[in-house]
C-alpha cells in the first residue's frame, strides 16, 4: 500500500515523546450558542477529576484573535492578563487551569492566531518550506497540530513527567469566522493521533423560557449542527442551564445531536464553582471518558477520584456565616474579570480563615477631589461637580466601613491620587492594607509625602517633573515597544530582617512565608521604587524587607506590627500563584488581620516551629 506523505508535518525531535511512551490522550472542548458559558471552568473541572484519579494533566487554550498574546489588551476588553512563570502574558483561562490542576503552564500553552501566523511566516522567510506556495491548508493547519503535539508533552507539575491527558479549549463560539481554521486543524488532528485518543466535548446553553419553565434544546441542536458542518462530531455534550437538565431534555438532545443519552451531562448553576467537579463526578464522566480513551496507566483499574479535601472546601464555603468585608480599590472595577485572580486569591484566603468574604468594589477616581474635572468614561456622559461630590462622599463612606483594603496593580494615571489617599487612610487608621504592584508603589509614594515630608513626591510614570522621583522607570526596559517588554514572570525575592520594630522579631512577610529566606513570585511591571530613596524610607520607619538578588530592587514594603496591624505592599503579583487549598501568603495575612485572627495564627505558627525543633 502506498502511504501519502505530501503534507506530512515535520517532527520536532526535541519534544517528541519516547517511542515506547503511551499515546497522549486529548480532550477537546468547544462552545456553542453564546460565549461566556464557562468552558474554562468546565475543562478545569474535568482536569481536576482526572488529576484526583492519579492521572497527570496539562491544558492548552486556543484564542482565535490576531494578537500574539494578551499583554497589550485592555482589561475592559478581555479581562485580566494572567502572567505565567516564564513571563508569558496569557488569557485568564490559563489561571483557571493552574488553580484547579495545580500546574505551572508556559506561554506556549496559550495558542493565538497571531502566534501561529507569526511562526509560519518566520518559517517561510527562512525557506523552510522549500519554495512551496504557503497556504492556510496545509501549512497553517499543520503548524497548529505540531504546536499542540509539541506543547502537550511539556512537563507542568512537580513530578517533571509528561502528562497523560491534554485538555484543549477552543475559545469563542463554533461558527465564528476567527476560529474556523482551528476547527479544521482539529478535524485533521483527530485522524493524526487516532480517533481513540481524541474526545470531543461540546458545551452549549439550554435556556429556560416561558412561565412553565420549559428547557429549550434548539440552540444546542443548531450549535452541534454547526460543529458537524466542519467535520467534527461531539462525543459528549455538556449543557449549561439554571436548573439540572430534565431526563426528557437529555434524550431529546441525544436524539437530534447524534450522541448517547448517557453522554449528555448537566452543569447547572451552583453556589460556587468548586461544586462543578463534584457535579460531573456524580454524573459518571470519569467512566465515560475512560470507556472511549482507555487511559493506559489505568486500563485494569477502576478510576476513583479522591476529592475528599476538595468536597470539604466546596461545602465549607457554602456554610460560612461570619463575614469579612474587603474593599478592592482599582480603576477597572466596571469588569470584575479584570481582577479575576485577585478575587480568587481573596476567596482562597477567606476559606482558609473560615469567613464569608464580601468584596466592596471601589473606583479609585471616586476617592479623589470632586472639584477636579474627571474625564468621561467611554459611552458615559461627564458628571457635574455635584454628582461627583455625592459619589465621592458615598465612596468614602463605603471605604471607612470595611475590615481591610486591597489595591491591586494597574496602568495609567486615572485614579492614582485616589489610591494614594487610600494608602494614607489605611496607614493612619490602622486598617489592614495590601498593595500589589502599583498599589505597593503608591504606598511608598504616600509614605514619602506624608511621613518623610517630601511634597510632590510621585512616580515618574505619572509626573516626569516630580521634585522627588520615588518610583522610577527600570533602566533595562524598552520605552518604545509595548508588548512583552516589562519585567515579567517568576523572580526570586530575598527576605531580609526588618530594620525597624522590636529587636529579634522577624518581618511579617517572613512569618507569612513560613520563615523562608527566598520566595518565587510572578512579576509584571515597568517601574520600581527608586533605590536612592530606600535609605530615607527605612530611616523614616518603613521596612523594605524583600529585595531581588542584587538587593537594589525593592519587592516588599511593610510597617512593623508594633506600628500597624497589617500594612504591606508587594511589587510582584502573589495572586497568580494562589491555589484553592493553598492560599497566597500575603492574601492570607490580609484576611487573617481583617478578621482579627492574625495574632493567634502567628502564635500557632510559632508553636508548630518549636515542636518541630524539639522533635
Amino acid at each position: 500500500a502506498r502511504i501519502c506523505t505530501a503534507h506530512a508535518p515535520m517532527a520536532d525531535a526535541a519534544t517528541s515523546p519516547p517511542s515506547n511512551a503511551p499515546p497522549m490522550k486529548y480532550i477537546i472542548v468547544t462552545g456553542g450558542t453564546v460565549s461566556g458559558l464557562g468552558k474554562g471552568i468546565t475543562i478545569s473541572s474535568i482536569g481536576r477529576l482526572l488529576k484526583s484519579c492519579g492521572l497527570r494533566t496539562t491544558s492548552i487554550k486556543i484564542d482565535p484573535y490576531l494578537n500574539v498574546d494578551a499583554g497589550t489588551m485592555s482589561p475592559f476588553e478581555h479581562g485580566e492578563v494572567f502572567v505565567l512563570d516564564d513571563g508569558g502574558e496569557s488569557d485568564l483561562d490559563l489561571g483557571n487551569y493552574e488553580r484547579f490542576l495545580d500546574v505551572s503552564l508556559s506561554r506556549d500553552h496559550n495558542i493565538t492566531t497571531g502566534k501561529i501566523y507569526k511562526a509560519v511566516i518566520e518559517r517561510e522567510r527562512r525557506g523552510d518550506y522549500l519554495g512551496k506556495t504557503v497556504q492556510v491548508v496545509p501549512h497553517i493547519t499543520n503548524e497548529i497540530q505540531n504546536w499542540i503535539e509539541r506543547v502537550s508533552v511539556i512537563p507542568v507539575d512537580s513530578t517533571g513527567k509528561r502528562a497523560d491527558v491534554c485538555l484543549i479549549e477552543v475559545g469563542g463560539t463554533v461558527g465564528d469566522i476567527e476560529s474556523m481554521i482551528f476547527l479544521e486543524a482539529l478535524r485533521q488532528f483527530q485522524f493524526r493521533v487516532g480517533r481513540e485518543n481524541a474526545f470531543f466535548v461540546h458545551i452549549s446553553l439550554v435556556p429556560v423560557l416561558g412561565s412553565v419553565g420549559e428547557q429549550k434544546t434548539k440552540p444546542t441542536q443548531h450549535g452541534v449542527k454547526e460543529l458537524r458542518s466542519v467535520g467534527l462530531s461531539p462525543d459528549m455534550i455538556i449543557c449549561r442551564s439554571t436548573e439540572r437538565l430534565e431526563q426528557s431534555t437529555c434524550h431529546k438532545i441525544a436524539l437530534f445531536c447524534h450522541v448517547s443519552p448517557t453522554n449528555v451531562l448537566s452543569v447547572h448553576d451552583v453556589s460556587n464553582v468548586y461544586h462543578v467537579p463534584l457535579m460531573l463526578r456524580d454524573q459518571g464522566i470519569i467512566g465515560l471518558l475512560n470507556d472511549h480513551l482507555g487511559f493506559p496507566r489505568f486500563q485494569h483499574k477502576e478510576l476513583t477520584p479522591d476529592l475528599e479535601k476538595w468536597s470539604t472546601m466546596a461545602h465549607a464555603i457554602d456554610a460560612f456565616e461570619v463575614e469579612v468585608t474587603i474593599a478592592l480599590v482599582g480603576k477597572y472595577t466596571g469588569l470584575q474579570d479584570s481582577y479575576l485572580s485577585v478575587i480568587k486569591a481573596l476567596k482562597h484566603a477567606a476559606c482558609e480563615v473560615n469567613r464569608k468574604i464580601v468584596i466592596k468594589w471601589i473606583e479609585s477616581s471616586d476617592l479623589e477631589d470632586p472639584a477636579s474635572a474627571a474625564p468621561a468614561e467611554d459611552g458615559k456622559a461627564a458628571q457635574s461637580v455635584e454628582e461627583r461630590k455625592a459619589k465621592h462622599d458615598e465612596t468614602w463612606r463605603i471605604l471607612r466601613s470595611v475590615d481591610g483594603i486591597i489595591v491591586p496593580g494597574g496602568f495609567g494615571s486615572r485614579g492614582v491620587e485616589g489610591k494614594i489617599a487610600t494608602a494614607k487612610y489605611a496607614r493612619e487608621n490602622g486598617v489592614p492594607y495590601l498593595g500589589i504592584c502599583l498599589g505597593m508603589q503608591m504606598l511608598v509614594v504616600e509614605y514619602a509625602r506624608s511621613v518623610l515630608g517630601r511634597a510632590g513626591a510621585h512616580s515618574v510614570e505619572f509626573d516626569e517633573s516630580t521634585p522627588h522621583p520615588t518610583v522610577i522607570f527600570m533602566p533595562e526596559i524598552d520605552k518604545t515597544t509595548m508588548g512583552g517588554t516589562m519585567r515579567l514572570g517568576a523572580r526570586d525575592t530575598i527576605l531580609q530582617p526588618p530594620k525597624n520594630g522590636p529587636a529579634g522579631v522577624p518581618s511579617l512577610s517572613s512569618q507569612l512565608y513560613q520563615n523562608k529566606t527566598r520566595v518565587s513570585e510572578r512579576h509584571r511591571h515597568r517601574y520600581e521604587v527608586n533605590p536612592e530613596v530606600v535609605a530615607a524610607l527605612e530611616e523614616g520607619g518603613l521596612n523594605l524587607v524583600g529585595r531581588d538578588e542584587t538587593a537594589t530592587r525593592m519587592e516588599i514594603a511593610e510597617l512593623p506590627r508594633s506600628v500597624h496591624p497589617f500594612y504591606m505592599g508587594v511589587q510582584y503579583h502573589p495572586e497568580f500563584k494562589s491555589r484553592p487549598l493553598e492560599p497566597s501568603p500575603p492574601f492570607l495575612g490580609l484576611l487573617l488581620s481583617a478578621s482579627g485572627q492574625l495574632d493567634a495564627w502567628i502564635a500557632s505558627q510559632g508553636s508548630k516551629k518549636r515542636k518541630t525543633v524539639e522533635q
